[in-house]
């Protein structure tokens, strides 16, 4: 098969940001997967109308705290909770590369970054502190039920809060070779410190010699299933499209998504409005 880069642009984004994918993977086209994937991110990352780097959504405590990783066959790298650079997902690649471990959090992130070379930046928009102010009052007068997400629906049903298309991704084979790339801001609202399933591997992000999978949705349930490893060690037992659609279908309407390359097949399913888009090469 073909050279091809898949990307998605968060479940739950009401396809108001696919035009936005159509001008970015011309630019990411490389004989490196790895190359290919972590610049389709870090375009995602530039654009404030993904959550992702700039336009990432604000704590409830007033952070910005982001997660990122990438991917390849026998490596991995990622940033938990990094605060105050632009691009996370090149701080995860550098810490796959330049490192002897697999995830750098908090403070200890932010300090890599900068001993790469990585200037401080601040990704909050007007949008996200405008989205901030209105999140804050709703939660003062909310009333918690028994689901632990009843908050969170509340507060998108009134439309204070956006729907948690909580990650950016891609995932990419070229020259028969797998990588893949994520990067998120966050659902809201979530405490100073939350980890969802974006910087977990095998939760919302695996690669291995049988293919690339990276998801998207609400994090604390994806990571609780370890989604993207569930949908790798399927590969190859049935089509890759109806693997991602057995495996979304257990999340029972719980916000969720993915999008996987094998060696012959690419796929994507959500159960929400998902933007994707592919270049074949």
């Amino acid at each position: 098969m073909g050279n091809v880069i898949l990307i998605h642009g968060g479940v739950g984004s009401k396809g108001r940001v696919k035009e936005n994918l159509d001008c970015i993977l011309g630019k990411c086209k490389s004989d490196n997967p790895l190359e290919s994937v972590v610049k389709s991110v870090v375009l995602l990352e530039d654009d404030p109308r993904f959550n992702a780097g700039t336009g990432s959504v604000i704590r409830i405590d007033g952070s910005i705290e982001m997660d990122a990783a990438v991917a390849i066959p026998g490596d991995f790298g990622a940033v938990i909770n990094i605060k105050e650079v632009r691009n996370p997902v090149l701080v995860a690649r550098d810490v796959m590369e330049k490192t002897p471990h697999i995830a750098i959090a908090g403070e200890g992130a932010v300090k890599f970054a900068r001993r790469m070379g990585f200037e401080n930046y601040n990704p909050e928009t007007e949008r996200t502190r405008e989205n901030f102010i209105k999140m804050k009052e709703a939660l003062l007068n909310a009333e918690e039920g028994d689901d632990r997400y009843a908050i969170m629906r509340k507060l998108i049903k009134e439309g204070i809060v956006e729907e948690p298309h909580d990650t950016v991704g891609a995932v990419a084979r070229i020259n028969g070779k797998f990588a893949a790339a994520v990067s998120t801001g966050g659902a809201s609202p979530m405490m100073s410190g939350r980890v969802g399933d974006v910087p977990l591997i095998g939760a919302g992000i695996y690669c291995g010699e049988k293919g690339a999978v990276v998801a998207t949705g609400i994090g604390e349930e994806i990571a609780k299933r370890l989604l993207c490893y569930r949908i790798y060690s399927r590969i190859g037992e049935t089509k890759l499209s109806k693997i991602l659609e057995e495996e979304i279908a257990y999340f029972n309407g719980k916000t969720a998504g993915a999008i996987a390359v094998s060696a012959d097949e690419v796929a994507s399913t959500s159960n929400g409005v998902m933007p994707t888009d592919q270049l074949e090469f």
